[in-house]
C-alpha cells in the first residue's frame, strides 16, 4: 500500500496517475480517503486525482502528537512534493476544506484552485462546541458505541447504505485515535479575515440538509473569497459528495473545465 514519510507521519495516499492536471482531495473529520470514491471515478479519466488519509484517520500511521490544520496543510503540500507535482487543485470536505484554504495561504503558487465541499471558516458557536465536546468525551470514554455512532452518522452521512459502512469503520478503530484530531478541530484558529488573500478560483458546494455546518456560514465564506461565485446548493447532508454525488460531480467537472490552462 502506498505510504509516504511526511513531516514525521507515515501518510497513506492513493494516486490515479496519468498526465492530467492534478487534484488533491482532503477528507472530513472522522472520514478517510474512501469518501471521495465517487469523485475519483468521475475525474480520473481527465485528471490525476490524489486522495489521502489525514493525521489520526484511515490508514495513515499517526505519531499521536498535537497538530493543527496548518500542519495538515503542510502535509498535503509535502505529499505533492513527494509525488513531484508542482501545482494542484486542492479540494476538501469540511476539515479538508479548512486545511485546503490554509494551504492556499501558505503556498498560493501551489494551489491552482479550491473545491470547497460542505465547509466554512466561521468558528463553532457555544452550543455546537458544547455538543462536540460531549460527543468527544463519550467517544474517548466508551468508544463509538451504537447510539453515539448512529447520531454522528446521521449528521455526517445520513444515508441508509453508507452510514452502516462508516459506523463499522469507526467501531473497528482504537477510540483513542480521535483525541488529537478532535483537539485540532476544537482549537482551530479563525481565518475568516484572511480569505481576501486567497485569490485563486474557488468552487463552494453545500448540502441543503447539512446540520453539521450551516449554509449561512458557507455563503459567508463564499462571499469572502474573491475567486468564488457563490455556493452551489445540492440535496444532501454534511457528506453530500458521498451520498448525492451526481450534482456535486457535475459542479466540480464544470468548474475544473473552466479553469485557465
Amino acid at each position: 500500500m502506498p505510504h509516504a514519510e511526511i513531516n514525521g507521519q507515515n501518510i497513506y495516499f492513493e494516486d490515479t496517475g496519468g498526465e492530467g492536471p492534478a487534484v488533491i482531495l482532503s477528507h472530513g473529520f472522522l472520514m478517510d480517503h474512501e469518501m471521495f470514491a465517487p469523485q475519483v471515478d468521475a475525474l480520473r479519466e481527465n485528471y490525476r486525482v490524489i486522495t489521502w488519509d489525514e493525521r489520526g484517520f484511515g490508514e495513515t500511521t499517526f505519531d499521536g502528537t498535537p497538530f493543527d490544520y496548518w500542519d495538515s496543510a503542510r502535509d498535503a503540500i509535502s505529499l505533492l512534493d513527494h509525488l513531484g507535482i508542482d501545482q494542484a487543485v486542492f479540494g476538501g470536505m469540511s476539515q479538508g476544506g479548512w486545511l485546503s484554504m490554509r494551504a492556499a495561504l501558505l503556498a498560493p503558487g501551489r494551489v491552482r484552485a479550491l473545491v470547497l465541499l460542505d465547509t466554512q471558516t466561521a468558528l463553532d458557536d457555544d452550543e455546537k462546541k458544547g455538543g462536540n465536546e460531549a460527543m468527544i468525551h463519550i467517544w474517548l470514554r466508551d468508544g463509538p458505541v451504537d447510539d453515539l455512532a448512529s447520531v454522528v452518522a446521521s449528521v455526517i452521512i445520513d444515508d441508509p447504505v453508507e452510514s452502516p459502512k462508516w459506523i463499522s469503520k469507526w467501531q473497528a478503530r482504537d477510540k483513542e485515535l480521535i483525541e488529537q484530531p478532535a483537539k485540532c478541530m476544537m482549537d482551530r484558529d479563525d481565518i475568516s479575515g484572511r480569505l481576501v488573500e486567497i485569490t485563486c478560483p474557488a468552487l463552494a458546494v453545500h448540502g441543503t440538509e447539512d446540520t453539521g455546518l450551516s449554509m449561512q456560514d458557507a455563503e459567508q465564506m463564499a462571499e469572502s473569497l474573491p475567486g468564488c461565485d457563490g455556493v452551489v446548493k445540492v440535496s444532501g447532508a454534511h457528506a453530500a459528495n458521498l451520498t448525492n454525488p451526481e450534482p456535486v460531480n457535475e459542479a466540480i467537472v464544470d468548474f475544473l473545465a473552466g479553469l485557465p490552462a
